[in-house]
């Protein structure tokens, strides 16, 4: 009998260990294959077979359509390069350059992957309307209240993610470094 419950015991243990590592993983994420540079993150395998399958779990449970490795490969950011959150009611500046891409966009979500309602109903740019520098260069603005040049609203949430997608883009599997892949600074410049 002290044989059986023991047994039992392990049993619902090892249950809930594994349900509760599945969960963490699925709603939080994994590393595994994931291309770090600076505050953006990517996991270019997950539009390819070779995903892993806490990706491909988390790809389910979300309901994602992930970008194809022919297509392309999304970044996101949920902090700055200071690894400070990213605040809805704080001033953030992204800058700089993307790496070469035919197109991209950069889009702001909530945590729960929605899109952020504003008045001006803008949730991102794209490579083809931003503003940029005679070097090439560009600046966004992501901020509650109205700002001059290229201005993202964030509606005041308290937190947001970033995505940056790269289409038609060499960046893949392959890279590693920030000097394979220039991506742009995100700098926390201000909070009201």
């Amino acid at each position: 009998m002290r044989l059986i419950l023991i047994t039992l015991t392990a049993l619902l243990l090892a249950t809930v260990v594994g349900l509760g590592a599945t969960w963490m993983t699925t709603t939080r994420g994994t590393e595994i294959g994931a291309l770090t540079i600076g505050a953006w993150t990517a996991r270019p395998r997950t539009g390819t077979a070779d995903v892993d399958p806490y990706s491909r779990a988390t790809i389910v449970r979300n309901g994602e359509l992930p970008i194809g490795t022919g297509d392309g490969v999304a970044f996101t950011a949920t902090t700055d390069d200071q690894k400070k959150a990213l605040d809805g009611r704080c001033d953030v500046v992204v800058s700089g350059v993307t790496p070469p891409a035919r197109f991209w966009t950069l889009t702001l979500y909530d945590r729960k992957g929605h899109l952020v309602a504003n008045s001006l109903a803008r949730y991102g740019f794209t490579s083809q309307e931003i503003v940029r520098s005679s070097d090439g260069s560009f600046e966004i603005r992501i901020a509650s209240r109205s700002r001059a040049g290229n201005w993202l609203p964030t509606g005041g949430i308290e937190r947001y993610a970033l995505m940056l997608r790269l289409y038609d883009t060499p960046v893949g599997v392959a890279t590693r470094t920030q000097r394979d892949a220039p991506m742009p600074s995100i700098t926390t410049v201000g909070c009201s």
